[in-house]
């Protein structure tokens, strides 16, 4: 052997690279590639996971937001049912206010006509006898008797002396 080559050594490495290849192999790189392929697979399976309940939170947020605008919209109506029920109530008041007011008009007016009506009778009452008094100071302020002044003046005046 001119360098030194024995083949039977060569044949012998080449061997034992092809064990230590294959036990390597099956020792180390497939426990390592199936451990590889299942964290793969878990954090995967854990992905969708996760994205299936963000697309589950997304509807309910959808479905609140529905919610939250058929609510606000509810609350719309009832707000315009209760002013509408206020503007309704505060007619009714106003409308029987009015009308009391003008109840307390027609009493106070015909009061006032009444009140009117007793002056009136009243002023004719102290007429008659302001009339009457003024008469009989006439009359009595004369020395004559009443009957004959009477008399003198339904004959046409002639006047009698006593």
């Amino acid at each position: 052997m001119p360098l030194n080559i024995d083949w039977q050594q060569i044949l012998l490495h080449w061997m034992n690279l092809a064990i230590l290849t294959g036990g390597l192999y099956f020792l180390l790189y497939k426990p390592v590639k199936k451990f590889m392929d299942e964290r793969a697979a878990h954090y995967s399976a854990m992905e969708q996971q996760a994205q299936g309940k963000m697309d589950e939170a997304q509807a309910l947020l959808a479905q609140y937001r529905q919610k939250l605008d058929g609510a606000e919209e509810e609350a719309r109506g009832i707000r315009a049912k209760a002013q509408q029920a206020a503007e309704e109530a505060a007619g009714a008041q106003r409308a029987e206010a009015e009308a009391e007011a003008k109840q307390i008009v027609a009493h106070a007016l015909v009061e006032a006509e009444h009140s009117r009506e007793r002056a009136r009778m009243e002023a004719q009452q102290e007429l008659r006898e302001l009339a009457a008094a003024a008469a009989q100071k006439i009359v009595l302020g004369q020395e004559a008797d009443p009957f004959d002044l009477f008399l003198d003046a339904a004959e046409g005046g002639v006047k009698r002396e006593s």
